[in-house]
């Protein structure tokens, strides 16, 4: 009969244990993470049975993380994940941040129009909403504030280089046809809440408890090869001999 059980807390690797149950805490400290260990005395059918109780009270102990009457057990997993929040977070500047408007349209012959009319004192908003074909943006041409990764390279480029009030001189080109940017404001982001970049968080020091696990397993292992008849590989098992001399 088949033995297994689908739970961290049976692998015997307390590094591993430790690295992802202070990242996602249980009461029993059982996490399941999809792969199977030989255990305990129980059937198959057992197993997957405690496999699914399992999955469903980590589910149901992460909605009741944040609430007042969560588990003391949480406590030190929280204060871990709060201090690798002020270390990698929260002192660190936000990233840059453009308020822009812009006015799309699918030729530069048409785009030079624009910048020339605004250039004559034109409103933008009024171009925008004659001339522009973007879907994504208001009547005004209006995208809010974003992020340089947010747009398109070519786009993000030229936004990026400009200061608040100025207007492209010449069209940009993207894949979406050609683009006449204003650029209204510039700023630096607030860096996300804690509660904000807890998933992120807890993801990444799982991965990482996971690799190290990894990393240090494989370090223990020794690889031996075999020939087809049981003898030990050498190294000059797979050596060329030389050529024979020629008569």
């Amino acid at each position: 009969m088949a033995i297994w059980r689908w739970i961290v807390g049976s692998c015997g690797n307390p590094a591993l244990r430790a690295s992802i149950t202070s990242a996602c805490p249980s009461i029993n400290c059982s996490i399941s993470i999809g792969y199977s260990v030989a255990v305990e005395d129980l059937t198959e059918k057992q197993a997957k049975a405690e496999h699914a109780r399992l999955q469903a009270e980590i589910a149901g102990h992460d909605r009741r993380y944040y609430q007042d009457d969560a588990p003391t057990v949480s406590d030190a997993a929280y204060d871990a994940l709060r201090a690798r929040y002020q270390r990698d977070i929260a002192n660190k500047p936000g990233e840059d941040e453009v308020h822009a408007r812009h006015i799309l349209v699918d030729n530069e012959d048409l785009a030079k129009k624009i910048i020339g009319d605004l250039k004559k004192g034109g409103d933008f908003a009024a171009l925008a909403k004659e001339y522009s074909k973007d879907p994504g943006s208001d009547h005004s041409g209006d995208l809010g504030f974003f992020k340089q990764d947010e747009m398109v390279p070519e786009f993000a480029a030229a936004a990026f280089a400009m200061q608040p009030g100025q207007t492209s001189e010449t069209p940009v080109h993207t894949q979406f046809g050609w683009h006449v940017i204003q650029v209204l404001e510039r700023r630096h982001a607030e860096a996300p809440s804690f509660e904000q970049a807890h998933d992120e968080l807890r993801q990444k020091v799982v991965q990482e408890g996971v690799q190290k696990a990894l990393a240090d397993a494989r370090s223990r292992v020794t690889v031996e090869e075999f020939n087809l008849d049981g003898s030990p590989k050498r190294a000059t098992d797979t050596a060329v001999p030389p050529p024979a001399p020629k008569p």
